[in-house]
């Protein structure tokens, strides 16, 4: 295995993973707390945690087998070569871990609170119903043989597959409501740091090693990246541009300077002649 040839290169690769995980694991709160806030989930779209939770689960499987797994190390090694480096870092599996738990509380809180007419939509239960089909078989492929670098390789797949649709469900929502309210931009501007940041990673670590071979040989990892930046900058246009939202303004002030405890809407009456 590969080691770094520059100590401050090695400390920039673990600084913006680092940054990369706090990014995107505290994305997940400012929607959990807005839901928790408004005892209700109308405007985010369930679609989009449904296929986000198999898309997280599907990534999990991925990094923690190709960090922890000796035997997939070694038969990525085979493949791509002992002098390159595993590209799947520690917080890419600890930020992994926190995503399937988030989503699932999010997936909890549709359960519980005030969804309005809103459901999952049959066309996402039956994606993940063949996407999870699809993988049950290939594990039974790849058993016999131990192609366990190929299996895990479909699960990247399946979490590039859910990273390219999950968005879509909610970008349509938002233009056909012509509104983002129920949809936190917090979530997304800090998704959109840690997907700048994830793939800043990436370079560094090919700058280091004088190799690409991390790009390709972790095309989840980058077009997950790449992906999430685009679909950010798409919801950052339809929440300040396309649909900002409506500002309240303040009551107005009488001479003194303070609002009027009574609001008249009619004017009194003149007093009658006695």
């Amino acid at each position: 295995m590969a080691s770094w040839n520059s100590i401050p290169l090695e400390i920039t690769y673990e600084t913006f993973g680092w940054i990369a995980f706090f990014s995107w694991s505290i994305s997940f709160y400012p929607q959990v707390i807005m839901n928790f806030r408004r005892k209700s989930v109308v405007g985010l779209n369930f679609d989009f945690v449904l296929l986000n939770l198999t898309k997280h689960s599907s990534y999990l499987i991925y990094n923690a087998s190709l960090y922890f797994s000796s035997a997939i190390q070694h038969q990525y090694f085979e493949k791509y070569g002992h002098g390159e480096m595993i590209p799947v870092a520690a917080n890419d599996v600890a930020f992994s871990i926190h995503a399937v738990l988030l989503t699932a509380i999010t997936l909890f809180q549709i359960v519980i609170y005030d969804r309005g007419n809103q459901k999952v939509s049959k066309i996402s239960i039956a994606t993940v119903c063949v996407v999870w089909l699809v993988a049950a078989v290939c594990f039974f492929i790849a058993l016999p043989s131990h192609s366990w670098l190929w299996l895990i390789s479909i699960f990247n797949s399946i979490q590039v597959f859910m990273t390219v649709i999950k968005y879509i469900p909610q970008v349509i929502m938002n233009f056909m409501r012509k509104s983002t309210t129920g949809f936190s931009i917090g979530n997304i501007l800090l998704d959109f740091l840690g997907g700048v940041t994830n793939y800043a990673q990436m370079a560094v670590q090919s700058i280091d090693q004088n190799s690409w071979v991390n790009f390709y040989g972790n095309i989840g990892k980058t077009l997950l990246s790449l992906v999430s930046i685009f679909f950010d900058l798409v919801f950052m246009c339809q929440h300040y541009i396309l649909y900002p939202e409506k500002k309240a303004f303040p009551p107005k002030l009488n001479k003194e300077g303070t609002e009027p405890l009574i609001r008249c809407s009619e004017e009194p009456a003149a007093p009658e002649n006695v």
